[in-house]
């Protein structure tokens, strides 16, 4: 079983689902409201639990209401929460609209999220047993160049998610063995509105890169072989939110288990088009076993060929 440990945030999502997004100053009416355990870091944490994972959890919840549910949906889905910090104050929330197409905008506000600052000794030997150790930007950088530094030294592959996008320092690249972007953040991160530029220019830095493409799959890209693209099953989406993370962490399951980059990447492409069809970021997220049904009954890896994973 591939052993992932994830440093990363923990938020409510207080979701309102809506017709349309409200434009600047201007009021809309939504259908309902609901509030599900989320962040970042949790969401691919439960994600990779769900895909077959064995996942243990870094970061902190709240003293509040939300941190108790917090914890509970962690623990409740197999995630290892004993480094898991508890601190005084309000836990981490994202306010989050949903429209009818599923599209959404967020507002993240860090809480107990933004006192994790820097990793405790028990972090760094729990980082040391693991196969890969999952990253994102919703904990304060320091910590995330910290948690890096530590895989990179102990021989632990790191993977990635630049999100919040924002400047990457060296230091964090250089350690960096996996990046996954989506194409806005690849394009924030590059300047580059082309994926495949975006990708082919992260490369000096990491490398790895894949970039997500939302309905049209992903990019995967490495050093000294040509991109490609995997396409993702065609399915109505209702809610988007938590689709990157559940992509991430089944991708995370994936490679620990040795899948090929392109085998790996429709696998989790799999995951992230079963969650999109539910509300909800970790409610919505897929088991294994639902994962490698609708793998298989799309002929898996054996009918992958030129025709549907293309080079570009």
């Amino acid at each position: 079983m591939t052993s992932i440990v994830v440093l990363g945030s923990t938020n409510m999502d207080l979701v309102a689902y809506v017709p349309r997004a409200p434009a600047l100053g201007e009021t809309v009416t939504g259908r309902s409201f609901r509030t599900i355990p989320g962040g970042k870091g949790a969401n691919q944490a439960v994600a990779a639990a769900r895909a077959g994972g064995e996942v243990s959890m870094i970061g902190a919840v709240g003293t509040d209401e939300f941190g108790v549910r917090l914890r509970a949906t962690l623990d409740h889905g197999a995630v290892d929460t004993d480094l898991l910090r508890t601190v005084e104050g309000a836990s981490g929330t994202a306010h989050i609209v949903v429209d009818d197409e599923g599209g959404n905008a967020i507002v993240v506000v860090p809480g107990a999220n933004g006192t994790v600052t820097s990793l405790d000794h028990g972090d760094e030997a729990l980082i040391g047993t693991a196969d890969l150790l999952l990253l994102q930007l919703e904990l304060p950088l320091s910590v995330v160049v910290e948690g890096a530094a530590t895989a990179r030294r102990l021989g632990v592959r790191t993977v990635l998610t630049p999100a919040p996008a924002q400047p990457l320092p060296p230091e964090l690249l250089a350690a960096t063995d996996l990046l996954v972007p989506n194409e806005h953040e690849a394009a924030a991160l590059t300047g580059l509105t082309d994926p495949r530029e975006a990708a082919l220019a992260l490369l000096r830095d990491v490398p790895e890169v894949v970039v997500t493409l939302g309905a049209a799959g992903s990019l995967y890209a490495a050093r000294g072989a040509d991109p490609v693209v995997v396409p993702a099953p065609r399915v109505r989406a209702v809610d988007t939110t938590g689709a990157g993370d559940t992509f991430v962490g089944a991708l995370a399951v994936a490679l620990g288990e040795g899948r090929p980059a392109p085998e790996a990447l429709a696998w989790a492409g799999i995951a992230a088009a079963l969650s999109v069809q539910r509300e909800g970021a970790s409610t919505s997220m897929p088991f294994r076993t639902e994962i490698e049904a609708a793998f298989g009954a799309t002929g898996g890896d054996e009918d992958r060929d030129e025709r549907e994973t293309d080079r570009v």
